[in-house]
This record gives C-alpha cells, structure tokens and sequence, in this order.
C-alpha cells in the first residue's frame, strides 16, 4: 500500500505523520533510470541522477530506511502541524520518494472553486508538490539516487560530507608540492571554494600516480595548456599567479583535455564519466 507521510521540525515525537494513502504521488520510471555516482565535479544531463550506493550504511542515512514502514504506526497529521512539515516521503512499492518542502511551496489564499455551484473559500492552505522528487531510495539496491546535493542536506544530515573542500592543511600540502610554484600575490588565502574541492580530487588523483605517470601527467598539461600556463621544462614547474591558472592545472591533473579524433580540435571536458 502506497503512503504518503511528513516529516515535521521539532524536536518531540512524533516526528512522522501520515498525510494520504493509496495514492502514486511521483511517478518515475525506476528501471529507466540512468545514475552516476556522484562526484562533486561533475554536471549532471537531464535525465541523469547522481548515486550513492550501500546507502544505509553511510552515516547519513536516516531511521526511516533501517526498519519495515508499518502504517498503522503514524498517526494522521493534526491541523496545526501543516506549516511545520519539512520534508515529505512517499513510500510506493517499497522505495522511498522525498521532497524537501519550502516556505515558498505553500499557499494560503482565497480561491473559487468550481462544481455545479461557484463557492468560495476562504483560508484556502495549499501545499504543491513537484513533478519528480528531490531524492529516491530504491530499497532493492540499498542506493540513494538525487540531482542536487545542496537540496537533500537537510534530509540526510551530513550527507554534505560528499561535497569534500581540501582543509587548509590538505591545501597547504598540495600546493607545496614540487612541480606548483606560487608567483605574485596568489597565496593559499586566495585559493576560491570551487577550486578547493578541485584540489581535494586531484589529492587522490596524485596519491594513486606512479612516479613515470607523474611526468607523463606534467608533459600532458604543458602540451595542452603552453597559452594558459608558464611551465619551466627544466625545473619540471607550473607557475601559477591567479585561481583561474591553478583551475586549469587541476583539470589537467584530472586528465580533462582531450583531441578530438576527427578535425584534431582541442578541447576541455567540463564532467567526466568513466566507460565500463
């Protein structure tokens, strides 16, 4: 039986409450699903959702997923908790559809209503719910599928743990490394957000190098970034003066250029996936 249930902000039980029964609220084709698993550095298609797989075991899963949804168990949501829902859960054949609700989602207004009579009502209360979901659980596969990572976080607290920024120690270590030479006044205290979660990636990128891949990697961004970046050949550096410069050694570390086979033409991949 498909149920729809809220969770409300609060910190006395109840927490969940019951809102329809035997209703399809998203209808998403499962098996047509396409995912990738989620890399903070990557844009997503249309109709392509990140994943996390093993997801009850990941400390961000939530009480909700760990037992068997039994409805008799939540009761109907009171009057006075509608503005307190904070997320909403389907469950249908088993998996779990959230939508994180915001103040903007809610309407009260004055509406008329058609039937064989014109009516109107008055404090109307309405909440609108989206297309597709925010996030799914598809039980079956123990995995976490969802588009955008800032929007769940309030669900599965923690779960912004996946968007991984290099702490200033991890930063001060890599741009210490041999072949980086900071110039003018670019300094770690300059090093932006987005850039930071690129150096967090290419620490592991680095970490799993081989010492020949290591100058195969150097020749590969010299060869495609010569107009970009300053490289002294002999002392095997990259001079970097600005966050834009240091952005392009990062996507050279994560192999992002590449020659297309057909007219030859240089160019940047903006997200990667690997083939299996």
């Amino acid at each position: 039986m498909n149920q729809l249930i809220a969770k409300v902000k609060g910190r006395k039980k109840p927490y969940y409450y019951k809102l329809l029964s035997d209703k399809t609220v998203y209808d998403i084709d499962l098996p047509g699903l396409q995912t990738v698993d989620y890399e903070p550095d990557h844009n997503l298609d249309e109709d392509v959702w990140f994943k996390v797989a093993d997801f009850k075991a990941q400390d961000y899963s939530i009480d909700l997923l760990n037992s068997e949804f039994v409805s008799s168990e939540y009761n109907d949501i009171p009057a006075d908790m509608f503005s307190k829902i904070a997320f909403l859960c389907s469950i249908q054949n088993g998996n779990y559809y959230f939508q994180k609700i915001t103040p903007s989602l809610f309407a009260t207004r004055r509406t008329l209503r058609f039937g064989e009579n014109v009516t109107l009502e008055e404090d109307n209360r309405r909440l609108f719910l989206n297309t597709d979901p925010d996030a799914i659980y598809i039980a079956a596969d123990d995995t976490l599928v969802f588009r955008n990572l800032a929007t769940i976080s309030s669900i599965f607290k923690g779960i912004d743990s996946l968007y991984k920024e290099a702490t200033n120690d991890e930063l001060e270590a890599f741009l210490g490394e041999s072949f980086i030479e900071l110039a003018g006044s670019y300094e770690m205290q300059r090093v932006s957000k987005p850039n930071r979660k690129r150096v967090a990636l290419a620490m592991n990128t680095l970490a799993d190098m081989s010492a020949q891949d290591h100058d195969s990697m150097l020749s590969y961004i010299h060869s495609y970034c010569d107009s970009k970046l300053t490289y002294d050949a002999a002392a095997k550096t990259f001079s970097i003066t600005s966050d834009e410069e240091l952005k392009f050694l990062l996507y050279g570390i994560e192999q992002r250029f590449y020659t297309t086979p057909l007219g030859q033409e240089k160019r940047l991949a903006n997200s990667v996936q690997t083939l299996e």
